[in-house]
């Protein structure tokens, strides 16, 4: 049976809440201000609050982060009145499910209740099923549970009888590495070497050396054998970083060795041959790369053969409080600090902020924070984050105080594509859009939506 607490500062409406929802079979809590619920919250687990976004003292914004931070796997529906409903947005982009409009009719909000729980229960499952994984296999610092989070760990469970090369794709700083060392940790390779190269830092006219091994008078300055990284790596897992920085003549090498399993130092025409595993990475777009010519087709297909996509975190936001709970952890226990929290107003600049550095970023920010934090709290004064302009539409509208109306045009939007998607039927798209049909009415009513057989954007 799934737990409710409610929170809100009206008697009368609080009481009518309580017994709808045990009515409807939940086991309900209830308080009147954000202060006790934050307090309930760190001796009871709820997997569901109802958040009213206007109280005094601590208002719903702050409840919802409180909430949000002692356990982000509960879900939060905020309540509020359609003049605030730019709060209820901002809500929903520090975590909330979803908010209701008052007045309502109870039975919208327990459709809403149903839905947000639903979630809960798939989220749930999702979780343990992930315990089940870690447990299983060593996915250190591979942390989300996010879709494409969960994506990502089947590959890498499917990876673990696989010898196949890996070619992995994304942004600096998306965590290319930590999935490199995933697969080799559960792979036949993992007692043998891991051997990590960053060939964007190797001067172009030494990576075959420096890769490959020379051999004594070769060159100017060749004055001894060298054994090389290859070798180095032999038996194990060869994680060659920034793949596309490499010169034709180091591809050629890497194309015979992925074809023939042979290497040659340079000034040496005795073939070595190797057991190692290749897994590479770029942040470079490889397949333009072919295209322009910078980088050989033929190497790109031997590579390409199971490619893994790390999206940017701003793609993966529901990682985000995990990521920055795990980095508080991990750095209050290396710093032997007794466990920091995070003020309402820290949270909820980590969870809106873009990360153009991705999850790199993020745990310097932390820390940092954790490091140079005299108290027990976090505050925004111990964040160093880099300014950055709006990202988007919302944000634009956000800063320049327009958002009431932006957000009434995206709802009119919505209501009438869905009513366009259904043919003007009013009970399909409510039910769509999760509302009821009196709900649907009123919202028609109000933004002046008039009855069509063909609802278009021309009509918005």
């Amino acid at each position: 049976m799934f737990n409710i607490l409610v929170v809100e500062d009206q008697k009368n409406m609080r009481e009518s809440l309580v017994i709808a929802f045990k009515r409807a079979g939940y086991n309900v809590d209830s308080v009147e201000n954000g202060e006790k619920a934050a307090e309930l919250q760190k001796g009871h687990f709820y997997d569901l609050a109802i958040v009213d976004l206007k109280m005094e003292a601590m208002d719903g914004l702050e409840t919802l982060t409180r909430i949000k931070h002692v356990n982000p796997s509960t879900e939060v529906i905020v309540m509020t009145a359609f003049g605030t409903i730019d709060s209820a947005i901002q809500a929903m982009r520090k975590g909330a499910y979803d908010y209701v409009t008052k007045p309502f009719q109870l039975s919208d909000i327990l459709s809403v209740v149903e839905r947000a729980l639903e979630k809960k229960r798939l989220s749930d499952k999702v979780n343990i099923l992930q315990k089940e994984v870690r447990g299983k296999y060593k996915f250190e610092g591979v942390i989300g549970n996010s879709p494409v989070m969960m994506r990502l760990l089947n590959i890498l469970v499917e990876l673990t009888n696989s010898e196949s090369t890996v070619l992995i794709t994304g942004e600096s700083g998306t965590g290319k590495e930590l999935v490199a060392r995933a697969i080799h940790n559960n792979s036949r390779r993992s007692d043998k070497p891991f051997v990590v190269v960053n060939c964007g830092a190797l001067p172009e006219n030494l990576q075959e050396s420096e890769l490959f091994g020379h051999v004594m008078g070769s060159f100017t300055g060749a004055v001894k054998d060298k054994k090389g990284i290859f070798l180095e790596a032999q038996g194990g897992t060869l994680f060659l970083d920034e793949i596309g920085e490499t010169s034709f003549s180091t591809q050629v090498k890497l194309l015979r060795f992925l074809q023939n399993g042979e290497i040659r130092r340079v000034g040496d025409n005795k073939p070595i041959y190797l057991d190692i595993r290749i897994i590479v990475a770029t942040n470079k777009d490889l397949d333009e790369a072919t295209k322009n010519g910078s980088f050989r087709k033929d190497l790109f297909y031997r590579l390409n053969v199971i490619r893994i996509h790390l999206p940017p975190l701003r793609e993966r936001k529901e990682d985000i409080s995990l990521l920055i709970n795990h980095f508080v952890n991990m750095y209050s226990n290396k710093l032997k600090k007794k466990p920091l929290e995070i003020a309402g107003d820290t949270m909820a600049l980590l969870l809106n902020y873009t990360w153009p550095g991705n999850v790199r970023e993020l745990e310097n920010v932390i820390e940092r924070a954790v490091t140079l934090t005299k108290g027990g709290q976090i505050s925004v004064a111990d964040l160093a984050l880099q300014s950055e302009p709006p990202g988007d539409t919302m944000n634009i509208m956000i800063e320049t105080g327009g958002i009431r109306a932006a957000l009434a045009q995206e709802e009119r939007k919505t209501i009438i594509e869905s009513l366009r998607r259904h043919a003007g039927n009013r009970k399909q798209a409510a039910s769509n859009l999760g509302i009821s049909t009196t709900t649907l009415w009123r919202k028609m009513k109000e933004y002046h939506i008039v009855s069509k057989t063909n609802y278009n954007t021309e009509n918005i």
